[in-house]
C-alpha cells in the first residue's frame, strides 16, 4: 500500500520502527537491572521508565548514583542529556503536525529513536506512522522489559559481570554513529568523549558528563570564527581587485549621470 505519491508502503513503514522499538526496547531489561543494582527500589525504577522515558539519561542517572555521585549532580547530568529531545521537537513538531490536543502525549515519545525513524521518512503521512509505531511499541516494550530486570536483578547477581550495564550506551552509540554525518559533528563527538573519559578519574560522579556537553558550543565557536575569517579573506580579496573596476566604471557612471543626466546606462544595469 502507497498512501501519497512518492512514500513508501505502510507496512514497509511499519516493518522498520517495530525493528527499531524492538530492538531498544529490550535493552530496557539492562536498564531495569543496572537501576536495581544502584540502589533504587522497583517503584523507582519503573518510574523512571514510565516518566523520563530517554534511555541515556536513565542510565546516566543511575550510573552516577551506582558510583556515589550526588543526587543533584546526577539529576543534572541527566537533564542535560535530555535537553536534545527538545531541539527533536522543534523539527518534529513541523514534520508531524499533529492536532494540538495530542502534541503533549506525543511530546513524551519524542527520543532519539522516534526522531530517527521519522526523519527517514518521505511524506508527512510515513512520518506519522513511523513516529508512533516506533514510539508505541519502545515505550511498550521498555517499560515491560524495565520492570523485569529490576525484578529480576537479584536472581542475576553483579550486574557487571554479565556487562548488562554497557548494553543501553552501546545501542545508543550504535544509533548515534551514523547521524554524525559532517566533520563538525564528528568534532564535537570527539572531543566530547575525549573529556568525558578523561575528567572521570578526577571529578565526581556526573560532573564529567555536564562538563563534555561543552564540546557542542566549543566547536560551533571555533567552526563560527574559522568561517568569519575565510568570509574576511575572501572580502579582503575582492577589495584588493575592486579598484582596477571603480576607477574604470562607478566613477565614470557617477560623472555621466551628473554631467548628462540621462542615467540611460546606469538604468539599464539595475533592470
Amino acid at each position: 500500500m502507497r498512501s501519497e505519491e512518492g512514500g513508501k508502503p505502510d507496512t514497509a513503514v511499519v516493518r522498520d520502527a517495530l525493528g527499531v522499538g524492538v530492538a531498544v526496547g529490550l535493552s530496557g531489561f539492562a536498564f531495569g537491572v543496572t537501576s536495581a543494582g544502584s540502589g533504587l527500589s522497583l517503584l523507582q525504577t519503573c518510574a523512571l521508565s514510565l516518566l523520563v522515558f530517554t534511555g541515556a539519561s536513565q542510565f546516566a542517572l543511575v550510573g552516577a548514583l551506582a558510583a556515589g555521585g550526588n543526587p543533584l549532580t546526577a539529576a543534572a547530568g541527566a537533564f542535560f542529556l535530555g535537553v536534545r529531545n527538545a531541539f527533536y521537537g522543534l523539527r518534529l513538531s513541523q514534520l508531524l503536525a499533529l492536532p494540538r490536543a495530542v502534541r503533549p502525549f506525543a511530546a513524551q515519545w519524542v527520543i532519539d529513536e522516534t526522531t530517527a525513524v521519522a526523519l527517514a521518512q518521505p511524506t508527512r503521512r510515513s512520518v506519522r506512522i513511523g513516529f508512533t509505531v516506533t514510539g508505541l511499541s519502545l515505550y511498550l516494550l521498555w517499560n515491560l522489559t524495565t520492570f523485569l530486570g529490576a525484578a529480576g536483578a537479584e536472581a542475576i547477581g553483579d550486574t557487571d559481570a554479565w556487562g548488562l550495564d554497557a548494553a543501553g550506551p552501546a545501542v545508543f552509540l550504535a544509533l548515534l554513529a551514523p547521524m554524525l554525518k559532517t566533520a563538525t559533528e564528528r568534532a564535537v563527538a570527539g572531543i566530547a568523549v575525549l573529556l568525558g573519559l578523561g575528567l572521570l578519574p578526577v571529578l565526581p560522579a556526573g560532573v564529567p558528563v555536564l562538563v563534555a556537553a561543552l564540546a557542542a558550543p566549543a566547536v560551533l565557536y571555533a567552526t563560527g570564527h574559522r568561517r568569519a575569517d575565510t568570509a574576511r579573506d575572501a572580502s579582503a580579496g575582492g577589495s584588493d581587485e575592486a579598484p582596477a573596476g571603480a576607477v574604470s566604471g562607478s566613477p565614470a557612471g557617477a560623472h555621466d549621470d551628473g554631467s548628462d543626466g540621462s542615467g540611460s546606462d546606469v538604468s539599464g544595469d539595475v533592470r
